[in-house]
């Protein structure tokens, strides 16, 4: 079903790019020595992280990125950085606040992505493809810049597959005639719980390595060996 007219709120979008900042910044006061950062550096990242999940969902889908129509954005995305960075010391000792924060962050930016992409009618696969690309975007683009390990890409607490997750749920519910800012809600909180257990009890999928190992023990297994 194709709803051209589905907006999303400006408050909304501006307190996913606040979000974001924040964690941004929280991430950035991490660097110690050489790779420790200045306030121009926080503010940078803080900015990657805040916008950076709306702009690849805007140029996926051909349209004028949102974040920059508008002061308020950039405003707010280096805003949020500089506070996040003078709360870091506070907030690093409060490790459940990182973690929620952290899954709303991607629940938000998936369900703004997906549901953008289904109201403009793109088909649901492409549609959850781009809510994906959206929740983990910032990151990815903060690692490249930092010349980091792309998070995502290596063993760690399920993101990407939270994100998955949640805006699956968005173009499932919705398939049955649930409005799109409802879905959406429903895909945030879906993306953040499955985020949040998988931080608590530690689960990600199985290592490549792992997976080999037990093909190898599965393949040699059937050959037969010479007992004494």
């Amino acid at each position: 079903m194709t709803e051209p007219l589905f907006i999303i709120p400006f408050w909304a979008d501006l307190l996913g790019v606040g979000l974001g900042g924040i964690q941004g910044a929280m991430f950035a006061s991490g660097f110690q020595g050489q790779r420790r950062l200045d306030l121009l550096g926080v503010a940078i990242i803080g900015i990657l992280i805040g916008m950076g999940g709306g702009l690849i969902r805007d140029l996926l889908l051909g349209q004028p990125p949102a974040t920059l129509q508008n002061n308020w954005y950039l405003i707010t995305a280096a805003g949020a950085a500089i506070i996040g960075m003078l709360l870091a010391g506070l907030l690093n000792r409060a490790n459940a606040i990182i973690v929620v924060l952290d899954a709303v962050v991607i629940g938000m930016f998936g369900a703004f992505g997906t549901s953008k992409a289904l109201g403009l009618g793109v088909p649901e696969v492409p549609a959850v493809f781009i809510g994906v690309c959206a929740a983990v975007g910032g990151s990815i683009l903060r690692d490249v810049i930092m010349g980091l390990p792309v998070a995502i890409m290596h063993v760690g607490s399920l993101y990407a597959i939270a994100a998955a997750f949640g805006c699956t749920v968005i173009v499932v519910v919705h398939a049955f005639g649930v409005g799109l800012l409802v879905a959406g809600v429903i895909g945030l909180i879906s993306t953040a719980v499955i985020r949040v257990l998988a931080v608590i009890f530690d689960l990600s999928l199985p290592e490549q390595r792992r997976l080999y190992r037990r093909k190898v023990a599965a393949e040699t297994a059937s050959i037969p060996t010479a007992k004494p």
